[in-house]
């Protein structure tokens, strides 16, 4: 798709604000960001007058398409809740692109989401990242796996205790992803050995992509909230070596300096949440702004469904209201979710080479009142917001033009 989005308030985000800006998108990539942008012929140019242009926002832990609204138990296949070690799970394979929340991400200006198995189990299974429209998940396909879930604290105990089973404490849930790790180093050893007398060997999906962590490949995407857990989880990497992200982070401020020391990023959030366990006793919006000034890398989630997604701009407008600067908030939605994700080579901001995800906002989108007007995809208009109708329209997967 080739286009050229013109006379906007452009904000690249890994670089400086450029009034009266142009964005030129040709076969769905970025080629050009600036003031004096040639246009090639046959461009179609899109006037931003009086907007903002920005790049999509990526939600970098969410459950779009596998737990899908106002489906119920139909639509429920966050949690495959009868192993804990389900490694070999995969997200990719329970997306349903017709997810209503699909359509919810792009009025809110998110383009991209990385969506992951939930935290039912020690170990949850292989997350995937996936463009916000589209036919098919191959079609929204951006990366796969991106990284591996796992889970500690509440959620894997009360599963597995309520089955009278192990795990069902925070030893247990502990002792199952050591035990799964050196499995794991175990299987890579055989098959190693093996390959050099090459002999055949039995192939193990579940221990094969943790042998892909161990070897650095998939970074751990940890569950975790208490900052009890959060040590656990830094003393499970430490034994394995591995890449280690910290998902929610509820009480990563309490030792926001051990994070920042040893360069832990903390996807935190939901932040518009209740405090419905004892996990989240000490939730609140003041706790981004505490991590970045401590100098931790982050990215805001809605953890979606559990806040919608359309309100991920909102969180982080709330988080600068209560102390996070105003330039990190806008990173930890665009550049830096990308970045911890290892996306950044396609999403994020706004700079050539990268896929042409642009959204159009009536202006800051900081601002509570302002909305997005048109979403880009790949180069291609796929939402655009209806003053008559007073709604966004989403454009129709399901129909290519001839």
């Amino acid at each position: 798709m080739n286009i050229a989005i013109t006379s906007g308030y452009v904000v690249p985000v890994d670089g400086d604000p450029i009034d009266a800006g142009t964005v030129l998108i040709q076969d769905g990539k970025i080629v050009a960001v600036g003031r004096d942008v040639e246009i090639p012929d046959g461009v179609q140019v899109v006037d931003a007058e009086g907007g903002w242009v920005l790049p999509g926002f990526v939600e970098a832990h969410g459950h779009l398409g596998v737990h899908e609204e106002a489906d119920g138990w139909a639509g429920q296949d966050t949690n495959e809740m009868t192993d804990p070690n389900g490694a070999r799970l995969r997200a990719l394979d329970a997306i349903n692109p017709g997810d209503l929340g699909f359509a919810d991400a792009l009025s809110g200006g998110v383009t991209t989401a990385v969506i992951k198995p939930g935290s039912g189990n020690p170990i949850g299974g292989q997350t995937v990242a996936v463009k916000c429209w589209g036919r098919t998940v191959e079609e929204m396909l951006v990366r796969e796996p991106v990284s591996v879930k796992s889970a500690l604290g509440e959620n894997p105990k009360r599963v597995y205790g309520d089955q009278k089973k192990l795990p069902s404490t925070r030893q247990g849930v502990a002792a199952v992803i050591r035990d799964a790790f050196r499995k794991a180093q175990d299987y890579q050893a055989r098959r190693d050995h093996a390959a050099a007398e090459g002999k055949p060997f039995d192939r193990d999906g579940t221990l094969e992509i943790l042998g892909r962590v161990l070897d650095g490949e998939l970074p751990w995407c940890q569950h975790t909230h208490r900052a009890d857990d959060i040590a656990t989880a830094l003393r499970l990497a430490d034994e394995f070596g591995y890449r280690l992200i910290i998902n929610h982070g509820t009480e990563g401020h309490l030792i926001a300096d051990v994070l920042a020391e040893r360069q832990i990023p903390v996807i935190i959030g939901p932040l518009f949440t209740s405090r419905s366990k004892v996990e989240l006793r000490n939730r609140s919006l003041r706790n981004p702004g505490i991590l970045a000034r401590a100098g931790v890398e982050l990215a805001i989630t809605t953890d979606h469904p559990v806040v919608p997604i359309h309100f991920l701009v909102y969180q982080a407008t709330l988080a600068v209201k209560e102390g996070l600067d105003r330039d990190t908030a806008l990173r930890s939605i665009t550049v830096n979710p990308a970045k911890i994700m290892g996306l950044d080579d396609r999403v994020g901001s706004l700079r050539p080479g990268l896929d042409g995800d642009v959204v159009i906002w009536s202006g800051d989108p900081l601002d509570i009142m302002s909305r997005a007007l048109r979403v880009f995809v790949g180069g291609r208009e796929v939402y655009v917001y209806s003053d008559e109708r007073g709604e966004g329209v989403v454009a129709d997967p399901y129909y290519r033009e001839s």
